[in-house]
Parts: C-alpha cells; sequence; structure tokens
C-alpha cells in the first residue's frame, strides 16, 4: 500500500509547492451532478434563450426586412435567432427600423452572448476546473485544524473512518492518505478528503496537514512501514493522539517507542474473539455492540462532575470501567481509584443514541 523507503526524495518540497501544483495529489470532495443533468440543463436553457430572442424579433417584425419581400412569420424570427445567436448572419433578415435596431443592441446582442457562453460553457469548465480546484486547496489548507488524519484505507481504515462517523466525527474532518488510486476515489466518494502520496515521507504528511492534525490513524498493511509512518507523524506533530494497528504484538514496543499513544494488535484480537466464541458466543456480540457507537452500548470518555469528587466510581449510576488519571488509565477496582479526584476522567459504558 505505501512506498519503499527508498521513495521518500521523491516527495520533498510537496509542501512548498503553489497550490495549483496540487491538484490531483490533494482533493477535496464536493457534490457531485451527473452529467446527463448538466447537459440537459444547458441544452434547455440555449433553447429558452433561442426562443425568448425569436419572440423579441417576432413582436418587433414591423421594423425587420426580408429579401425575398415576404412578411415576418415567427418561423421566420426563429431563423433569424438562431443565425444571430450563432453568430452566423447571412444578412437575409435584417433589422431596418430604429426600434429593431436598438432591441438588437439592447436584448439580442447580450443573449447571444449568453447563448455561446452555454455553448462553450463544458469547454470552459474544464479549462477553469483546475484554477477551482486550486482555490478549493487554498482554502483548505489554510483552515484545516484539529482532524483527523488516517494513513491507509484498506480494511483497517475504512472501518475505523466509519466508526468515527457513526460516533459524531464528520467526513470533512477526515483525510485519508494512501498510494492506491482506487482506494482514494473510493474515500473521495465517501466525502473525505484525499492525499495521494506514502505516508513515509514527511512532505505527504505536512500535505495532510498533519502538523495541525488532532490524531493519526496508522491502517497500514505492514508493521515496519507503521513504525515510519509513526515516527514520521510524531516528528511532526507532538500533540496529537496516534494510534496504531498492526499484525505482531512483538512489535508493540517498537510502536510505542516511535511515538504511538495506542496500539491495537489486530490478528491477536481477533484470535481472542474467535477462542472466545467457541464456548461463550454472546461474549463476542456484546463486544462487538460496545465496538460500534450507532447502535445498542458503546464505551466513551467523560469528564468527572463536580458532585463526583471524592465518590467511588463503582457507586455512580453509570458503569465505570476506569479512570483516566494523568494521562494513565486505572481500572475500577484499584485502590488508586477508590475515591474520584478533581481533573478525572471516567470510561464507562453509555447506550448509544438511536
Amino acid at each position: 500500500m505505501l512506498g519503499d523507503f527508498g521513495d521518500r526524495s521523491r516527495g520533498l518540497g510537496l509542501s512548498s509547492r503553489p497550490d495549483f501544483a496540487l491538484v490531483g495529489l490533494l482533493r477535496i470532495p464536493e457534490i457531485q451532478t451527473s452529467p446527463w443533468v448538466s447537459l440537459i440543463r444547458r441544452v434547455l436553457f440555449a433553447i429558452g434563450l433561442l426562443f425568448t430572442a425569436a419572440l423579441v424579433v417576432f413582436l418587433g417584425r414591423e421594423g425587420y426586412h426580408d429579401d425575398a419581400g415576404d412578411d415576418i412569420s415567427f418561423l421566420d424570427a426563429l431563423y433569424y435567432a438562431t443565425v444571430s445567436l450563432s453568430t452566423t448572419g447571412y444578412g437575409d433578415i435584417a433589422p431596418v427600423s430604429a426600434e429593431a435596431r436598438l432591441a438588437n443592441i439592447v436584448i439580442i446582442t447580450p443573449l447571444r452572448i449568453l447563448f455561446l457562453i452555454v455553448l462553450v460553457g463544458t469547454t470552459i469548465g474544464v479549462l477553469t476546473e483546475r484554477s477551482r480546484q486550486a482555490f478549493k486547496i487554498q482554502r483548505w489548507r489554510h483552515s484545516v485544524r484539529n482532524h483527523t488524519v488516517v494513513v491507509g484505507y484498506g480494511t483497517k481504515g475504512r472501518t475505523a473512518i466509519q466508526a468515527m462517523i457513526a460516533d459524531g466525527v464528520q467526513p470533512a474532518d477526515i483525510v485519508v492518505v494512501d498510494t492506491d488510486a482506487v482506494a482514494l476515489d473510493a474515500a473521495g466518494n465517501a466525502g473525505l478528503v484525499t492525499v495521494h502520496g506514502s505516508a513515509t515521507q514527511s512532505d505527504v504528511l505536512r500535505l495532510a496537514s498533519v502538523q495541525n492534525a488532532a490524531s493519526v490513524v496508522v491502517a497500514t498493511n505492514r508493521d515496519d512501514t507503521a513504525v515510519l509512518v509513526t515516527l514520521t507523524a510524531r516528528e511532526l506533530n507532538k500533540a496529537a493522539t496516534i494510534v496504531v494497528a498492526i499484525r505482531e504484538a512483538e512489535n508493540t514496543h517498537l510502536l510505542r517507542q516511535s511515538g504511538a499513544d495506542s496500539v491495537v494488535v489486530s490478528s491477536e484480537t481477533a484470535g481472542r474473539l474467535l477462542g472466545i466464541a467457541t464456548t461463550t458466543p454472546t461474549v463476542v456480540e456484546i463486544m462487538e455492540d460496545l465496538l460500534t457507537p450507532e447502535q445498542g452500548f458503546a464505551v466513551a470518555e467523560r469528564d468527572v462532575e463536580q458532585s463526583e469528587i471524592g465518590g467511588s466510581p463503582r457507586h455512580l449510576s453509570d458503569i465505570v470501567l476506569g479512570v483516566v488519571r494523568g494521562g494513565d488509565l486505572i481500572r475500577v477496582g484499584e485502590p488508586e481509584v477508590d475515591a474520584i479526584e478533581a481533573g478525572d476522567k471516567l470510561l464507562y459504558i453509555r447506550r448509544a443514541a438511536k
């Protein structure tokens, strides 16, 4: 998923490039409109302009001259509007009165301009798309703060994002970094900001604004890559919460030393659940429930209330699992948490909102 260590030098200078040079690397999601809907709207608008011009000519038909000497019919007016708006202008029907010429100046000419804009709108859109994307990138880079950067949009990364969104995080506050263009397309379609590149390169992470992020989720396919990404992310942001998923438990200490705040051993966790399921499958259901914020129960964290200070967490109405004190988790039952102190945080089970 992520590039080799030797590719680090190729991304140097990304964060210092002008915004227009980042189009394609950094993608900001937007509401998509069907091309057929857009085309039909343009065609209908063009037809409306054409008939409006024909009506203006027909109402002022006394001021127009036909080389054939016939009276101006609505078909003649439509023909004149067509050749005028398309700037063909054969000249066989021409305004001769002052009123007709004034109508051409005030009405027909603006309609001609609008008609041409509609006809070449698609071309103009293509030419201006890059500038528009560059402007969106510039605005995003100046405003993004306290977001979450997810490295890797495989099964783990995608599931982590789904859990965050279910817990109330807005898709616009999540940035996905990956080298797989197909995965990034899927992330973009889900409304996520995407960065194409290897997260082992500090400049790619800067492009994802890791230095301003509140948290980083590392969900790569290789443990050695996860170590390097964690080192790079921690170097750029000393305060962000970094959560890493790895395959082998023996690499946990490397991730801790690299700056990870939390390490999830995916293979061992899945193995334990499989073992438990052989004897008590309902326990697995409860665990799945706790890990699914949008339904049933969920594990959450909150600040202690003033009235709770000095009391025991076991006597609260909430089911408290542990107390976070000074950044360390102390499980309920330990003598250190017989009395709740000011500044503690409670890790408890809450009922998920319906």
